[in-house]
């Protein structure tokens, strides 16, 4: 009997609904977007409307909306208010009228069906609504826990209930961790480079959300009855532990009554159940909010207006466009996109920006796209090697994307740089698409080419070709490559392998990836080699760096410092040492366990090799890292050596990025001189290796053998990884360098390169370049309860510019040689711009594609360098002269701007978009709710240095202004306003100034007039000198540099450099004097220099200035010491005669 009641009592609570009854009920949802912080501003909005519920069977029900209001919010709570949105709620509403059927069950939504031109951005608000119904009720416990499905995917949630015994209605506490869920309602793109690693997870992730549902449930006989609910959800950013955003949602009963009769519905599709879906919402840059029907005729506009106004100099004013163009081309078709290329290509500039940008489609249909173009052959080997690099880079990986057929293309092939960037390239794009299908199978087909080049490579002995398809490989990082790369080296492959340094090398290197993705087969392969004693000391080296890379657990460290103690190859023992030394002092979470392992290594190894030489072969590892912001950095650096030379084999640096549980491999570089190593090594006979003058001298004598060397052997080999994936590497060998020998030689006639660049330079030439570039997007997005996307994106995108006008006259003109130029008159005319713009941002909000709302930050740093000048020189002679206009407007040099914003736009009204910044412009205004925690910081400052002379002057602004919550972390100190400009101005000067005379003399034969005034008094400022050696015959004019204000026929002035060198046996004299020049002018400066010839550890130095050197005085004398056994030290001592008050003050500071 009492099991029979208490089944009943769980009947009357469980959620229900009466397929016979209508229910309405009112609902209400908000979110908001802010640091939850007084004062300062926020976004956001709010959706009210009435919901019915109508049962169309046992378990089908029918929900339409009415009486839809849609708000935005952009203000201070408190003192703000919500603002009607008209066109945005009728648009909504027009959607959300329609019929939503739904299956229900015992508190259980089910599959969700639509007609089928509702969009996804409102079924996925109607999820929100009838997600209110999802919930479990358990009379029989008072706390449990659940794993169910919810909006936010399957999720842990911890349910607690409470009986009101007056009205027999149960509270019911619902709490989900969204952060803990298997199947999260989440995407994150643009981080497919970054490793994941899980120590560093665990002391904090990026974004913290809980969400909380209350319910009040009355039992009845048809299951508990929702009378009002209402949920909070919360985001917080965790290394500021900082608010982030807050969801809230409410839902009342109003009525329940008889259903009288079951609306009719169309054709309906289903829409999934209640998990949210994300459905091209990539597509939707949550920056701005713009209208794209119609797209291809507004590219074609855009990039018109974008190619004019940058056909010069970087406009900065238009470079945040380019995103926007971006936005179009991702809404295209292949179609539109082939149209575009039709319409542009034959304009040099538009074609350069239609495949510039085009790649940010960062889908299939740009592959499609430059398939169509290799097989058309209608791009430059160079414009297609550019493309290709950055579109297989910023591809999104997913599984339509392994497109291997640019691998066998004819064009693929047709350039040396355009083959090896397909093959780099392709590599990065396994990398990728294995990071996306990383918990599913990543099949073996996706890498196979890779491995069928490299083999065919061996089956050639191919040695460039086997060294770019592992590297290839090394790109790909693919788990089922170990088997072909175990081929490849010695004791490991089952064949004897007998390979170049070269080729070795690039398969140990190839394991890098794998080391994170299959860490137990690379330890395995790695300790194989590093035993190996008759291998080649630098594959050891490289293996014990890959090893370490796989973070081996102390079992195995204690394995390989074992093996160390008996290990008689001091290089090999010289760069374990060091690598494990360093790692032992790691502070990043990734090597927590690892420096534990390796600091009892130390203690093991010290005795032995604590000491050795820094000769030998060395690792070096840096990093820090700081728990509260969960942001940290690494730097390696690798130098292995052999015995058999001192040039070291093989340098590689590396620098890593820490944030919050992901490592981020920023640039690596890396250098082998196989060609220089082995030249020294058959031709150097006296090199000690201390670095003394003898050295360099044998070292300069072996490098005028290098032609001896093979044509086809590299003298050097250079490679460039960025975020971990290798895009360029080069060889310099003999053909090379005497090809550009052969170039530039002044025996070189006219079929020589140079000769016709030459010939241009006299007709007058342009060149003009222009990148825009989208540097990184990263952009993380999470359902919220109300059915909205909450998103964090990161936007870096830059457009550079460069622009040069030449034209040159030569006197008398070139007949047959180069090397006339060097006995010639060159004057050169010219003008031109160097600069970029920068434009960073960073969003967090909602992102829809009919609304945002939320906080950006926007940050624009601009660099501009414009030039306008005419020069003349002559080599042979050594004289040089430029003239510069003088400065007629202020130019900004360089200027960083950024302040943080909150955000509303909606598409019905692009006019109504507000972009507040986040701190008032007026403390003033909030005095009366400004927390006593609270402060406001505003600075500016503004420092100059004048040219008077010159008619110019250079500033440096700084403005800022801040809202600091002491309590709070260092992010909030962010906020706010900030500019910072460095400029060059015109000023006011003494007299006008047409131009700027600059003259250098290299080949005095004669002193300077202002110097010779100077001759009595160098002879009173060097005492030491007698009259014949302070300036005569002895001393040497070593150059002079005038930089005269020049204006029509009136005297110039300026300031005179000259410089005098005067030998002696006991000591060297320098001497360098500044002259000012003008019609009163008797202001110098002079300074003398001694080095003593027989103690050169000893310098001693004078400096006179003021009116013919006379006015002020100064002295130093310096002295280095190197005793045995004890540190080399510095000392110097200053005496001050006479100087000027301002020094005197700054000295007592």
């Amino acid at each position: 009997m009492w099991g029979f009641l208490l089944c009943h009592l769980v009947a009357l609570a469980e959620p229900g609904l009466n397929p016979k009854k209508t229910y309405e009920y009112r609902y209400e949802g908000m979110v908001n977007i802010g640091r939850g912080m007084p004062n300062l501003v926020e976004s956001g909005v709010r959706l009210v409307c009435k919901v019915k519920i109508i049962g169309v069977s046992a378990q089908t029900f029918l929900l339409r909306v009415s009486n839809l209001n849609f708000e935005e919010f952009n203000g201070i709570p408190g003192k703000n208010a919500f603002d009607a949105s008209p066109k945005l709620t009728k648009r909504i509403a027009a959607e959300l009228s329609k019929p939503f059927m739904f299956e229900y069950a015992k508190g259980r939504v089910g599959d969700i069906r639509t007609s089928a031109e509702i969009s996804d951005t409102i079924v996925n608000i109607v999820r929100g609504i009838i997600g209110f119904f999802q919930v479990t009720v358990k009379t029989t416990q008072r706390v449990y826990e659940l794993e169910e499905f919810g909006i936010h995917g399957l999720c842990q949630s911890t349910y607690a209930n409470e009986e009101d015994a007056n009205s027999q209605e149960l509270s019911v506490t619902q709490i989900v961790d969204i952060n803990n869920c298997k199947k999260k309602a989440a995407i994150y793109r643009g981080m497919a480079l970054a490793v994941d690693n899980k120590l560093s997870k665990e002391r904090g992730d990026s974004v913290i959300s809980t969400v909380r549902y209350v319910y009040t449930v009355k039992p009845t006989v048809d299951g508990g009855l929702i009378k009002k609910a209402h949920a909070l959800e919360r985001q917080h950013f965790s290394p500021f532990n900082v608010k982030g955003g807050n969801s809230k949602l409410q839902l009342v009963l109003l009525s329940v009554t008889d259903t009288v009769v079951t609306p009719a519905v169309g054709p309906m599709i289903s829409r999934g159940n209640l998990v949210y879906k994300f459905v091209k919402v990539l597509a939707q840059i949550p920056i701005l909010m713009k209208k794209l029907d119609d797209p291809v005729p507004k590219i074609a506009d855009m990039i018109k207006r974008l190619a004019q106004a940058n056909i010069y100099q970087t406009d900065s004013a238009t470079s945040e466009d380019v995103v926007v163009l971006f936005q179009l081309l991702r809404v295209t078709s292949l179609e539109n996109h082939e149209v575009l290329w039709k319409q542009l290509s034959g304009n040099d500039e538009h074609r350069r920006w239609l495949l510039d940008t085009i790649v940010e489609v960062a889908d299939a249909r740009v592959l499609k796209f430059l398939k169509n173009r290799f097989k058309a052959g209608d791009v430059s080997a160079n414009e297609a090697g550019q493309t290709l690099l950055i579109a297989f880079n910023h591809l999104a990986a997913e599984t339509d994307l392994m497109e291997m057929e640019f691998l066998s293309m004819p064009f693929s092939k047709s350039h040396p740089m355009l083959w090896n960037t397909v093959v780099l390239s392709y590599g990065s794009l396994v990398y990728r698409y294995c990071t996306y299908e990383y918990d599913r199978s990543c099949p073996a087909a996706v890498v196979q080419p890779l491995l069928d080049l490299v083999i065919d490579g061996l089956k050639r002995n191919n040695e460039f070709d086997m060294v770019l398809a592992l590297k290839a490989i090394g790109n790909a990082g693919h788990p089922s490559s170990i088997k072909t790369i175990r081929r490849f080296l010695p004791g490991v492959s089952a064949a004897p392998v007998t390979l170049p340094a070269r080729v070795l090398s690039a398969a140990v290197q190839s394991l890098r990836h794998l080391a994170v993705r299959d860490p137990h087969s690379v330890q395995d392969i790695t300790v194989s080699l590093f035993v190996q004693r008759h291998l080649p000391t630098e594959i050891r080296m490289l293996a014990c760096m890959i090893l370490f890379e796989t973070k081996p657990p102390l079992a195995l460290v204690s394995t390989v410092t074992a093996f160390l103690l008996e290990e008689a190859d001091m290089h090999v023992a010289s760069f374990s040492y060091s690598l494990i030394g360093s790692i032992a002092k790691s502070s990043t979470p990734d090597n927590h366990f690892l420096s534990t392992a390796c600091n009892v290594a130390v203690k093991i190894l010290a005795p032995k090799f604590g000491r050795v030489s820094y000769h030998y072969s060395k690792a070096m590892h840096l990093d820090w890292f700081n728990d509260d912001f969960l942001i940290g950095t690494a730097t390696e650096i690798f130098m292995l050596k052999n015995a058999a030379s001192y040039i070291p084999t093989e340098i590689v640096t590396k620098g890593k990025f820490h944030f919050i549980g992901k490592i981020l491999q920023l640039v690596e570089l890396g250098f082998r001189a196989d060609g220089i190593k082995e030249l020294f090594r058959q031709n150097i006979q006296v090199f000690n290796g201390h670095l003394s003058y003898a050295d360099f001298e044998a070292i300069f004598k072996v490098l005028q053998d290098w032609k001896t060397l093979p044509g086809d052997k590299p003298l050097l080999s250079a490679y460039t990884r960025i975020f971990g994936q290798e895009f360029f590497f080069a060889d310099l060998n003999n053909d090379l360098i005497q090809s550009v020998i052969k170039t530039v030689s002044p025996s070189a006639g006219k079929e020589s390169p140079v000769w016709s660049m030459i010939e241009n330079l006299q007709k007058g030439m342009s060149w003009h370049w222009t990148k825009p570039f989208l540097m990184f997007e990263t952009r993380y997005i999470q359902a919220t309860s109300l059915g909205l996307p909450l998103e964090i994106s990161k936007y870096y995108n830059t457009v550079t510019t460069i622009t040069v006008n030449a034209k040159a006259a030569i006197s008398p003109p070139l007949t047959d040689r180069l090397g006339q130029l060097l006995t010639s008159d060159v004057s050169l005319v010219t003008d031109g711009f160097a600069g970029f713009s920068k434009d960073q941002f960073v969003f967090h909000g909602i992102n829809t594609d009919i609304f945002q709302c939320g906080a950006e930050l926007k940050s624009k740093t601009v660099v501009a360098i414009p030039w306008e000048f005419s020069m003349k020189m002559n080599v042979k002679q050594k004289t040089f002269e430029i003239d510069l206009p003088a400065c007629k407007e202020e130019t900004k040099l360089f200027s960083v701007k950024f302040d943080v914003y909150a955000v509303s736009r909606n598409i019905e009204e692009p006019s109504r978009a507000k972009m507040t910044p986040m701190m008032p412009d007026s403390v003033e205004a909030n005095k009366d709710i400004e927390p006593p925690k609270q402060r406001y910081l505003t600075s500016g400052q503004k420092v100059c240095a004048e040219a008077n002379i010159y008619g110019a002057v250079f500033c440096v602004e700084f403005e800022a202004t801040r809202s600091h919550y002491i309590d709070e972390y260092p992010l909030y100190y962010f906020l706010g306003y900030t500019n910072f400009a460095c400029t060059i101005q015109p000023v006011q000067s003494n007299k006008p100034v047409d131009k700027i005379h600059i003259e250098m003399n290299a080949s005095l034969t004669k002193y300077p007039v202002s110097v010779r005034h100077l001759d009595g008094s160098i002879r009173t400022f060097v005492p030491s000198c007698t009259p014949p050696q302070a300036l005569n015959a002895n001393s040497e004019p070593v150059f002079a540099i005038k930089v005269l204000a020049m204006n029509g026929n009136t005297k110039p002035e300026g300031y005179e450099v000259a410089a005098f060198y005067t030998p002696a046996a006991q000591m060297d004299n320098t001497q360098l004097i500044v002259s000012q020049i003008g019609e009163e002018a008797n202001w110098k400066l002079c300074t003398d220099a001694n080095v003593d010839k027989v103690r050169q550890e000893q310098l001693k130095m004078h400096l006179r200035w003021g009116a013919e050197c006379q006015s002020y005085e100064m002295s130093m004398k310096t002295a280095t010491a190197h005793l045995p056994g004890s540190r080399p030290t510095l000392k110097a001592k200053i005496h001050w005669k006479t100087v000027p008050g301002y020094m005197i003050e700054v000295g007592k500071r």
